[in-house]
């Protein structure tokens, strides 16, 4: 296969950028389906906890795991939360009107 893609790049120059950000989402979505794994060398296991913690960080599966609730959620709380999250959206598309009016009117000279 790699020899297939070296000869298909020596042919065509460098792939295009979609093929590379295809392949990199394939990557990310096959390194979320095997998980994060670390190497244990010397038997320094500090070290390895630390390489994890970075790359649970950069990977974005800390903020995976915080997000996922840890308890259950009474659907009247989540009617609640649903509620204040539309107030939200609702709030700030408004805000994002009238600062969009206030700048034409800036720009227009008005």
């Amino acid at each position: 296969m790699n020899l297939v893609r070296r000869h298909a790049l020596s042919l065509f120059g460098r792939p295009s950028q979609t093929i590379e950000w295809h392949s990199a989402v394939q990557q990310q979505q096959l390194q979320q389906w095997r998980g994060i794994r670390v190497k244990v060398r010397n038997g320094n296991l500090e070290q390895a906890l630390g390489w994890m913690k970075q790359r649970m960080t950069s990977s974005g599966m800390e903020r995976l795991i915080k997000s996922q609730p840890t308890r259950h959620i009474k659907n009247s709380e989540k009617r609640v939360l649903a509620r204040k999250n539309l107030e939200r959206k609702i709030r700030s598309q408004d805000l994002a009107r009238k600062l969009k009016s206030i700048l034409v009117k800036k720009v227009r000279g008005l």
